[in-house]
């Protein structure tokens, strides 16, 4: 096949979503490719029915019969009859895949697959698909031997192997020569050798250096062809595993003060000869720069060590990406201040994880000489920092008291001073970027008479009890903790309606309510009465919030116990600040402070982009980011709702016309429609009038009704709709499963789509009602013929979730964060020129 001068057209065929993801790094990091996927026969029949120019297809081989129809149905079309493949396999040493005539491991994704497929392109190793099996001899070696081929009876080396390339690097073609000049065999034997494993030898560069080693040997028949396979295992590298090995066990008895930190990085620089070692702290709650524990050189003379905050790589180790130099020829060179000074020639600088994978703090190891143990260096190192990241959480916990001071000894939950500390964090976070979060003060109703009568054991077995029930009804981002005695607080986060939150307290008072089974089996029921209060809405600080959240406790015992209360400021105090955040509101909408972002929506099979939601958003010139849930219920209440409506209905059709006149993409607009917008009698003539003024397509324009909006409320509320259903315009019900709506009042509805509200997608995983009620309406939907979207897919569960059950389409954090207008438009822009240039690469 001649070479492509254009971008060549790659698919990744693959059910793995993680080699899916290293293929494209990989692939997409070399650049000069467009890039398509699927994760099974069907998907890629879909992809084939566009006809996209491929000139190579990778495929991530797992034995299934999925991957096999694939394959047929690739082959099958005349198009692709003739598309060269590559195979990615696992690390494990095992055997060639059936149809597969090149192939590499997982572990050779970063390094080698843009090369093989470059090489495929131009018939250089891998060939079209065949129809029959081929098994290929390389697959006789461990992943990463150091491999070359020779022809008989000569011995002369006609292929090598990428590890073999590199262990000869510097010094010359290793192809050409023959297998007694390479390899010189123990014990008098000579060449050649009958097929064997583990032949003692040593490996001979041109340049003189001998490395110690053994090799198996295969004879082979290729295509008639006898041929000699040989494998080269460094024993360098085997030495290094066992004393890697033999260190990681005598590194766990180091202790975690400075003193033991020194020790442990003395016998790694001593056990794996290295000339540098140095360990970074740099704890996520300080303030403070990088500070380092642990430095060892074993160098030639006295170095000057810069600055931690001068040092760039160090920088970026600490944003968690790992960077490795130790393998000859890996990756490249970096320049930094404190490589040079040391003039290490191998390096690597290791971010130290917690279980959680936030940064600790860094590791450093280097040499000033180049070694053929790099690969297995690594591997050792990166064992190495475990060992570190250990001893720097224990450090961590020490330091900050966690054992003793932070974490409640009865429930295991964080104790006053703990919460005190991540409300404090919280507030800074919202502060920056603009979210809304609730407090929440959880007190036990009578529990001094449970004390009093039945004992403090007993009382015990309460609490926990309780504090289980609690941690069981919130997501693990949110917070819980035992406040003092039979009090608990809690931190909600991530809210984006007040009713999220009242949902939440709702349950908390619900599941107290089912009796607790004590440990002498008898029964015992415990009510709680539950207080509310907001960011920003009720305090800014931290102290106030609680002392709020305390009030409208108290509010709930007054009214009987077991219930819950939002915290309510004086009338007074009320009134003057919902005038004065009117007047900045007023001012907001006069002086062009509010914004539009566009959070993309995705078909649940494909992932690709197929519509968009508005979504409004206060820029405040000295406050900054302020959150929806802040204003936009003040909007509604004071009438602010209807022009600020209007203004973002024209400005998303006008921005959604010019994204169509350029892209074409068909992409749906939704924007929200308030109830106050809805009881507007010319709201049919507003929505016609944008789209006239805007030429937006009017099928392409979705308007949200929240569930909650009832015919009651709203009167006219179906023919309103019906008329902007008439005029072409789609219906959407939002934040569907959260309010009353009846079967029949859906029917009524003339909806296109429902909405599931994210309060429920974000619990799947957590609360089985809430999986319950997302099947139940996905299912519901179906009958009525609507279309299904799921909001707040947030994690790779949700997705699979939702796709094993049907949902049409989806919304969430996991695909997209809402985007301001450039950066929405960048997103469809590197769409528009993936779909390009795939189009453009098909040869004339």
């Amino acid at each position: 096949m001649a070479t492509i001068s254009e971008p060549l057209g790659v698919l990744i065929f693959t059910p793995r979503r993680d080699v899916r993801r290293a293929i494209f790094d990989a692939l997409d990091l070399d650049g000069d490719f467009v890039l398509l996927s699927a994760r099974d026969a069907a998907q890629l029949e879909t992809l084939m029915a566009d006809a996209p120019p491929l000139h190579v297809i990778v495929v991530g081989e797992n034995d299934s019969a999925d991957i096999a129809q694939g394959l047929r149905i690739l082959r099958a079309s005349p198009a692709y009859a003739s598309l060269p493949a590559v195979y990615v396999v696992d690390d494990m040493p095992g055997v060639a895949p059936e149809g597969g005539v090149d192939w590499l491991r997982e572990g050779a994704i970063p390094t080698e697959l843009a090369q093989r497929v470059r090489q495929a392109t131009q018939g250089t190793t891998a060939s079209a698909v065949p129809a029959t099996p081929i098994r290929d001899y390389r697959f006789a070696f461990d992943a990463g031997a150091a491999w070359v081929i020779a022809s008989t009876p000569d011995g002369c080396i006609v292929e090598t192997g990428e590890a073999m390339e590199r262990l000869c690097a510097g010094d010359g073609p290793v192809q050409g020569r023959t297998l007694a000049e390479l390899f010189d065999l123990a014990h008098d034997a000579t060449w050649p050798l009958p097929d064997g494993d583990a032949i003692a030898c040593t490996l001979r560069r041109s340049d003189g250096v001998e490395i110690t080693g053994e090799i198996d040997v295969r004879h082979r028949k290729d295509h008639g062809e006898h041929r000699i396979a040989v494998g080269f295992r460094d024993l360098r590298a085997t030495d290094m595993a066992a004393r890697a090995l033999s260190l990681l066990a005598v590194l766990e008895g180091c202790p975690s003060d400075d003193e033991g930190m020194n020790e442990a990085a003395a016998m790694l620089a001593d056990a794996l000869e290295l000339d540098v070692v140095a360990i970074w702290s740099a704890l996520p709650e300080s303030d403070a720069g990088p500070e380092i524990l642990a430095r060892i050189w074993n160098g030639p003379s006295p170095a000057t060590w810069p600055e931690a905050g001068d040092l760039p790589l160090l920088r970026v180790c600490l944003g968690g990406e790992s960077l490795s130099r130790l393998v000859e020829g890996e990756g490249a060179a970096l320049s930094d201040p404190l490589i040079e000074a040391l003039g290490l020639t191998s390096f690597a600088l290791l971010p130290l994880l917690d279980e959680r994978r936030s940064v600790l703090g860094a590791m450093l190891a280097g040499r000033r000489r180049s070694g053929g143990d790099g690969r297995v260096l690594a591997q050792a190192l990166r064992a190495a920092t475990a060992r570190f990241a250990s001893a720097l959480e224990l450090r961590r916990a020490r330091e900050q008291g966690r054992v003793r001071g932070l974490i409640d000894t009865l429930t295991g939950l964080p104790n006053r001073l703990l919460f005190n500390d991540r409300l404090e964090t919280t507030i800074r976070e919202a502060e920056r970027t603009g979210e809304l979060f609730a407090t929440l003060l959880v007190d036990l109703d009578r529990f001094k008479s449970i004390n009093e009568s039945l004992g403090h054991a007993v009382g015990d077995q309460v609490l926990n009890a309780v504090a289980r029930r609690l941690r069981a009804s919130v997501r693990a981002s949110d917070t819980v903790a035992r406040y003092a005695g039979d009090e608990f607080t809690m931190i909600l986060r991530h809210i984006i309606k007040r009713d999220d939150v009242l949902r939440i307290a709702e349950k908390v008072v619900q599941t107290m309510e089912m009796p607790l089974a004590l440990d002498d089996g008898s029964e015992l029921q415990v009510t709680v009465s539950v207080g509310i209060s907001f960011f920003p809405d009720d305090a800014a600080e931290g102290e106030l919030l609680l002392r709020h959240a305390d009030e409208a406790m108290y509010g709930a015992k007054s009214l009987g116990r077991n219930n819950y209360q939002i915290y309510a400021a004086s009338v007074d105090a009320s009134q003057q600040q919902n005038a004065e955040l009117k007047s900045r509101l007023r001012h907001a909408v006069r002086n062009n402070e509010l914004r539009v972002f566009y959070q993309p929506q995705v078909a649940a099979a494909s992932e690709d982009i197929v519509g968009m939601e508005a979504l409004v958003r206060w820029e405040h010139p000295e406050l900054g980011m302020i959150s929806p849930a802040f204003f936009i219920p003040l909007a509604e209440a004071s009438g602010l709702i209807v022009p600020i409506g209007e203004w973002v209905l024209r400005t998303a059709c006008a921005q959604a016309k010019t994204w169509e006149d350029r892209f074409g993409l068909k992409l749906r607009l939704g924007v929200n429609l308030s109830a106050v917008q809805l009881m507007q009698p010319n709201l049919a003539e507003v929505v016609a009038t944008a789209l006239r003024d805007t030429g937006f397509p009017a099928h392409l324009l979705e308007l949200e009704v929240t569930e909650s909006i009832s015919v009651k409320t709203v009167p006219h509320l179906v023919e309103t709709l019906d008329a902007l259903h008439a005029m072409g315009c789609h219906i959407a019900i939002d934040d569907f499963g959260t309010g009353a709506a009846s079967l029949d009042y859906l029917r009524r509805l003339p909806a296109d789509r429902i909405k599931i509200d994210q309060s429920f997608v974000r619990n799947i995983g957590v609360d089985p009602d809430d999986e319950a009620i997302v099947r139940a309406t996905i299912d519901m939907a179906h009958r009525l013929k609507r279309g299904v979207v799921a909001e707040g897919v947030e994690i790779e569960q949700h997705l699979q979730f939702l796709r094993a059950n049907g949902c049409d389409e989806l919304q969430g954090y996991l695909f997209c964060r809402p985007l301001p207008v450039i950066s929405f438009e960048k997103l469809l822009g590197e769409r528009e020129r993936i779909i390009h240039d795939a189009r453009a690469a098909v040869p004339a």
